[in-house]
């Protein structure tokens, strides 16, 4: 068991030592496309701050647990620095490192006066009661709340947080700070200054783009065959959605396999059984494999699950057309070349999955003014900013003849390598 464990943990530690390797190859090249100076790939391939933390908890059976928290901090050249907070037994200091420079890239994307942060703690929240999580979210607010706040870094709903979690961070923020401060956080229970549209922001966004891929390739949304990896938040609002709009979801999977038909799966049965962790697949027998599933005859796949799903093992038998990325890093660098070579289109998820960060952004723009938009109005605000976004990195990549990766990463690093050129950092 032991040996067991140390090889997850080394699989895990090379997994996400590619997550940042890759991540600043694609930003070097970007760079280097731009004609920017060695110096500033130097600022920008890692945070400009980073804190790791430990958060003592009391647990239910009255013992103390000591947990490993972190805070990333890319870059605060364009305004104060933005991103989720996650809580997952798999978080490492390099993902949370490479997680706050897609944040960065994603900000730039949309245009938002923002940085790219991130924020997470190794914890297993499944085991967790609802008393220990709240200690957890309280002790991890305390050990960071010197470098957070409004107008320095703003934290959000990550993986396997949610709005709950963000009160609680929120309401010990403000006692810290001795006044109710909502503008601190965003992803929050509307009640407490939350934004309408925020919990489906980034299925939202995936939609929108999925969209506009549609129609660069001619293909009608109405009727045609999508398969979603992951259902979870993105992935089940997304599969709703897309459902709604007409479109047949042949298959969805989970952490615990997948599900395939080809006249088109039931996703409102599957919405209604799913549990509070996105998880449906255990109710079926007839279920299929993720290797499976990400290589079934579709027109559009999204991979809303994990990194490093399609990779050189697979990408030559991805039969979708079109492949758009929730998830954060679904797609390696090999993998992208090879879809790349075979005329896929492929939005990157510094695109694809930009909604969150734009709607926390209005979340905040709402709690530092006071007043409050119609659902409708964050919509529309959303529609504008991510077709504007998909159109400047899809003209990008046909003006240049690169792939959809590379183009919005040079999108995405312009604004914050504009901005610390003139701070006269760099």
């Amino acid at each position: 068991m032991v040996a067991d464990n140390a090889a997850d943990s080394t699989r895990e530690a090379n997994k996400t030592n590619d997550i940042l390797s890759s991540t600043r190859t694609v930003i070097k090249n970007a760079l280097e496309k731009l004609g920017y100076p060695d110096e500033v790939f130097e600022l920008l391939k890692d945070p400009v701050r980073m804190m790791t933390v430990r958060i003592p908890v009391r647990m239910d059976d009255g013992s103390v647990k000591v947990f490993t928290g972190y805070r990333a901090q890319h870059n605060d050249a364009v305004g104060p620095t933005k991103g989720g907070v996650r809580f997952h037994p798999n978080v490492t200091e390099k993902e949370v490192k490479a997680l706050a420079i897609w944040m960065s890239l994603k900000a730039g994307i949309v245009d938002l006066p923002y940085g790219g942060g991130k924020g997470g703690i190794i914890c297993d929240p499944r085991e967790m009661s609802f008393r220990e999580l709240e200690g957890l979210s309280r002790g991890y607010v305390r050990a960071i709340s010197q470098i957070v706040g409004p107008t320095k870094d703003i934290p959000a709903p990550d993986v396997f947080t949610n709005s709950q979690i963000m009160a609680w961070m929120m309401d010990e923020y403000s006692r810290i700070d001795e006044f109710n401060n909502p503008g601190f956080i965003t992803g929050k229970p509307i009640v407490l200054g939350g934004s309408h549209g925020r919990e489906s922001a980034t299925a939202k966004g995936v939609t929108i783009v999925l969209n506009e891929a549609a129609k660069k390739r001619g293909l009608d949304v109405k009727g045609a065959r999508v398969v979603v990896q992951g259902f979870g938040n993105a992935g089940s609002f997304l599969s709703k959605f897309l459902h709604d709009a007409g479109a047949k979801i042949v298959g969805i999977s989970d952490a615990y396999g997948a599900l395939h038909d080809p006249e088109g799966l039931d996703i409102d049965y599957l919405l209604d059984r799913r549990d509070s962790f996105g998880t449906v697949t255990k109710l079926f027998n007839n279920t299929i494999t993720n290797k499976e599933l990400l290589e079934l005859d579709c027109d559009i796949l999204v991979p809303a699950a994990v990194e490093n799903q399609i990779t050189e093992e697979n990408a030559h038998n991805i039969k979708a057309d079109i492949i758009v990325e929730a998830a954060n890093g679904p797609t390696t660098m090999e993998g992208t070349k090879i879809l790349t070579e075979r005329g896929k289109l492929l939005v990157p998820d510094v695109l694809a999955s930009s909604g969150g960060v734009t709607v926390s952004y209005f979340e905040w723009v709402q709690n530092n003014q006071g007043y409050y938009w119609s659902e409708k109005e964050i919509d529309d605000k959303l529609h504008e900013i991510m077709i504007k976004a998909f159109d400047t990195i899809y003209n990008t990549s046909q003006t240049r003849r690169i792939d959809m990766r590379l183009a919005a990463y040079m999108v995405g690093v312009r604004k914050v390598a504009e901005a610390s050129r003139f701070r006269g950092w760099v």
